[in-house]
């Protein structure tokens, strides 16, 4: 049977969540669980996404298929009693064999956060991205945002080693909310290209800092060209909150 899961993970000490050779990943330590589970079998976890070292998750979805007869309340309980204390399982459902985490997708949300402190707090550090208390104009920022709803090639958001040819996404919703010291860019669509919020979220923040003007914006998607767009910005910033499927 298959099992789709909603998980939760801090990735200030993954590599990321896709396996890679000798390092800590998500997808690693989710899957020495499940072997344990299934007495040395080796059970593969697909995932909606990868997301990078140090971003993190509160609803990243998964799904692996199992033998084992277990109700979907055992599942949670097994998988966090032995998974370590950075990754959650948040839910468990038993979902039809067509269901695929990554293919059936149709539509994510991320969050990307700064911290507007004048010293750094030691609690947040992992968790928002510290701006040595620079105070960006957050109006020409949410000016800027309307230029990237719908739908755009977003070549020029997107990093240039990528191997992803179709490079057209669509964005639903972009928006910021001011927090105490905090600022928060929240952004929907059909899906995202590799690194592509960070850069967004860079290039705003630029926007906010008046190194790049707001009529900018719609030229630099217009290029295509990675040149053009602000610099990525950095990973702990960034959460994978929600994904959608039909």
């Amino acid at each position: 049977m298959r099992i789709k899961a909603v998980i939760s993970y801090d990735g200030t000490n993954f590599a990321g969540y896709q396996v890679q050779p000798n390092k800590r990943t998500v997808q690693l330590e989710l899957e020495r669980v499940l072997m344990k589970i299934h007495k040395g079998e080796a059970i593969k976890v697909v995932a909606s996404g990868r997301t990078d070292a140090r971003v993190h998750a509160t609803g990243q979805v998964i799904h692996f298929d199992t033998p084992l007869n277990i109700s979907v309340e055992a599942w949670q309980k097994a998988l966090n009693v032995q998974l370590p204390d950075d990754i959650r399982v948040r839910d468990v459902q038993l979902v039809t064999d067509d269901f695929h985490a990554r293919y059936g997708a149709v539509g994510k949300r991320y969050r990307y956060i700064w911290s507007l402190e004048r010293i750094q707090s030691p609690f947040r550090r992992h968790y928002a991205v510290f701006m040595k208390g620079q105070q960006p104009d957050v109006k020409r920022m949410k000016q800027a945002t309307h230029a990237f709803l719908g739908e755009h090639d977003f070549s020029a958001f997107c990093a240039a080693n990528t191997s992803v040819v179709d490079k057209v996404r669509t964005i639903h919703s972009l928006r910021l909310e001011q927090h105490p010291n905090e600022l928060h860019l929240i952004i929907e669509g059909n899906g995202f290209l590799y690194n592509m919020v960070r850069i967004i979220a860079g290039t705003l923040w630029d926007v906010g800092m008046k190194k790049i003007a707001v009529a900018q914006v719609p030229a630099i998607l217009a290029s295509q060209s990675r040149d053009e767009a602000g610099k990525t910005a950095p990973p702990q910033g960034l959460y994978l909150e929600e994904v959608w499927y039909a």
